[in-house]
């Protein structure tokens, strides 16, 4: 059964970024690697190196995972919402075309998580 609207439902977000003091959430996922189940938000300012994101944030969050010492950071793929995608790690976030409640997400050839169970 369809459902349809009486009127135009318009509201604010509660999430906007103004709401989030200079940041910006970006959304980190990694593919193929159950254990982590969904991406992760992160409050990120725009102007942020992407390759900080990698050497700073990325092993605090993913490191316990037995895979991740073994990441070859220049064969990863990424994904910016479901499409490839290739960031630049010395750009900002903004330069690399990162908005506000953007997904990304990354693969690892070869790598599947625990003994290849994709966990």
């Amino acid at each position: 059964m369809a459902v349809a609207a009486v009127k135009e439902y318009q509201f604010a977000p509660a999430d906007s970024m103004d709401k989030f003091h200079g940041a910006q959430l970006l959304y980190i996922g990694w593919e193929d690697h159950l254990m982590f189940c969904a991406p992760f938000a992160f409050p990120f300012p725009p102007t942020m190196r992407f390759g900080d994101i990698i050497a700073g944030v990325l092993p605090g969050v993913f490191g316990y995972h037995p895979d991740f010492a073994q990441i070859e950071w220049s064969k990863v793929e990424w994904f910016k919402s479901g499409q490839p995608w290739q960031p630049d790690v010395e750009k900002s976030l903004a330069d690399n075309g990162l908005k506000h409640k953007d997904v990304i997400r990354f693969r690892t050839p070869g790598l599947t998580g625990i003994k290849g169970s994709f966990s």
